[in-house]
């Protein structure tokens, strides 16, 4: 419980951080399903690191910070009978973005991410018990932007969370995620 109070609080924190509007460029919302059936839902704001790469070229190369809060939800044995178990996750996660520099109706992507993820708790399912709180998560993904001034995104993502090999036993979790955002 003191676990979870803490990665609640942290995350409160990191989102009252924010201190005005025009620190957040846009905000997102992901639902997936990983390993054993693990469901997870996460909601997140990002913002656009001024810098661009190859903004010369048909494809260009741009960044942002995507902050997220979310929870996992696994099943768990307790003798004759499942309970549910969550597990509450807060990320801060550097992603890459290649885009399309001209955008005509919609703007494909792809991006790829290693970030740091935070869990309240070390057992998400029967299988899945982690040996830290800190955990690795990497995400390669591809969407599109459309809409007016490209304001809507839609991606599909895969994403690996372990810690690393820091401590054993490391059994990782993937994830399949359906991730929708909009930009101010």
């Amino acid at each position: 419980m003191i676990r979870k109070t803490a990665v609640l609080a942290a995350a409160a924190l990191m989102l009252a951080s924010i201190s005005s509007a025009h620190a957040v460029d846009s905000a997102s919302l992901e639902v997936g399903v990983g390993n054993e059936g693990t469901d997870l839902w996460r909601a997140g704001v990002q913002r656009k690191w001024q810098r661009r790469w190859f903004a010369e070229r048909s494809w260009t190369l741009g960044a942002y910070w995507d902050l997220q809060v979310g929870r996992w939800t696994g099943r768990v044995r307790a003798g004759q009978s499942e309970r549910e178990q969550n597990v509450w996750d807060i990320s801060l996660t550097p992603v890459f973005r290649l885009e399309r520099a001209e955008h005509t109706g919609i703007a494909p992507y792809v991006e790829g991410a290693i970030g740091f993820h935070l869990l309240s708790d070390l057992r998400i399912n029967q299988r899945r018990l982690f040996s830290t709180n800190f955990q690795y998560g990497d995400h390669l993904g591809a969407g599109v932007r459309f809409g007016p001034e490209y304001r809507y995104d839609a991606s599909l993502r895969v994403q690996h969370l372990s810690n690393g090999g820091l401590a054993h036993p490391n059994p990782g979790i993937n994830f399949l995620q359906l991730r929708l955002a909009y930009h101010f």
